[in-house]
């Protein structure tokens, strides 16, 4: 777990309810416990200060980063995805199409492919991405590359079962479902019959960020075009159960590092 993906997994899960800011003290006690050291969380905090994603400020006296606004439309997002309570009910059966102007810049293009698979699309032509349902996200990725982009909904003219198996690899992302349900029960069988809150924490964490991997690998189709036996389902329900069951010792030990005093000046 790199310092960057367990601040964003920190923030999103645990800061972002409790105000939005952490003084980098406290960040820098709540990753320890991920074998993340000092400096390698100063670090990602500057690099995501540069992306956008934090702006220093002055907690109490002593420094910290508080999510600016973009992060915060990103984490809700998120959030709504990884725990699904973002009211995705019956689909009405029409894709949702992006067709984006052509970056002259190689690397934007390459930043908006993986911005768009992030948000859900895929690709079904040359330059045309479908999505079961429209991002809200979307719009704010276009203006970041500066793009225009022709969005309209569509019922697609053919099967869509079809349509799904050529814009995405469900196989694969099924296998990877699989995977992680073994990872996580054997993190979990690792953890004592009473665990500390540290280690809640910890487990939890660990959890939380191999599942929130699945933001850029499922595409969140609706559950009529997913195969009849989908390993994602008991997936769910596992992550489900025990991120709800670690939550309360979790949350005691962030409250606890959040709270703390002011530590040593070499640990600012």
């Amino acid at each position: 777990m790199n310092a960057r993906s367990a601040l964003f997994d920190l923030y999103g899960d645990h800061v972002r309810s409790r105000g939005g800011e952490a003084r980098v003290a406290a960040l820098v006690r709540l990753l320890a416990p991920l074998g993340i050291a000092a400096p390698a969380v100063r670090t990602a905090v500057s690099r995501m200060v540069k992306q956008g994603w934090l702006r220093p400020v002055r907690i109490d006296g002593s420094p910290g980063y508080e999510l600016t606004e973009r992060a915060d439309h990103r984490l809700e997002d998120a959030a709504a995805r990884i725990y699904r309570t973002n009211g995705r009910g019956d689909w009405d059966g029409r894709w949702h199409v992006v067709v984006p102007e052509r970056s002259a810049q190689r690397a934007a293009r390459e930043r908006l492919r993986n911005g768009l698979a992030y948000l859900g699309y895929a690709p079904v032509g040359d330059g045309t991405w479908i999505a079961a349902r429209p991002s809200p996200e979307l719009a704010s990725l276009l203006d970041a590359e500066e793009l225009r982009a022709e969005r309209f909904s569509a019922r697609h003219q053919g099967d869509d079962a079809e349509l799904v198996r050529r814009a995405w690899d469900l196989d694969a992302v099924g296998r990877s479902y699989l995977r992680w349900l073994a990872d996580a029960r054997g993190l979990l069988e690792s953890l004592p019959a009473r665990p500390s809150d540290e280690q809640a924490f910890a487990a939890r964490s660990r959890l939380v960020h191999e599942w929130r991997k699945f933001l850029f690998t499922d595409p969140g189709l609706p559950r009529e075009l997913l195969p009849a036996v989908w390993p994602g389902d008991d997936a769910a329900a596992f992550f489900d159960q025990h991120a709800a069951r670690l939550q309360p010792a979790a949350g005691r030990f962030v409250d606890a590092c959040l709270s703390a005093g002011s530590p040593k000046e070499g640990d600012q």
